[in-house]
């Protein structure tokens, strides 16, 4: 079973089952089907204070991600991480790109995904 917890601020509307989907989606083909991922959507501020806490970079950018430590709990589901996605330069990116908002975050989500499993390239 995949599980995707994800959580957005309220101003941010996003299609929680298309990013679901998109998560459950990459972790087939990945072949983990036990697998637990955490998603938030927030806003420049926030991302702005976590870019620079991890990574000394003192603006917004699209998306962090933060594997956890120890991946798997004793009920053998592997809990890759947290997947954070800042709402308006997500939403700049996909105007920018002539896509709509929705597809540009499950790129993110994708990308996310990949730094999670330890595929640091693009």
């Amino acid at each position: 079973m995949v599980s995707v917890l994800i959580s957005s601020e309220s101003r941010y509307k996003v299609n929680r089952v298309k990013i679901r989907q998109t998560v459950e989606e990459f972790l087939d083909r990945a072949g983990l089907d036990q697998a637990e991922v955490s998603f938030l959507v927030v806003g420049e501020r926030k991302m702005s204070f976590l870019n620079y806490r991890f990574r000394k970079i003192k603006k917004a950018t699209d998306v962090l991600s933060f594997p956890q430590e120890s991946a798997r709990g004793p009920d053998e589901i592997l809990r890759l991480g947290d997947i954070v996605v800042c709402y308006p330069v997500a939403r700049a990116e996909a105007a920018k790109e002539n896509k709509m908002v929705d597809e540009k975050i499950c790129e993110l989500v994708e990308h996310g995904l990949r730094h999670l499993l330890g595929e640091h390239h693009d």
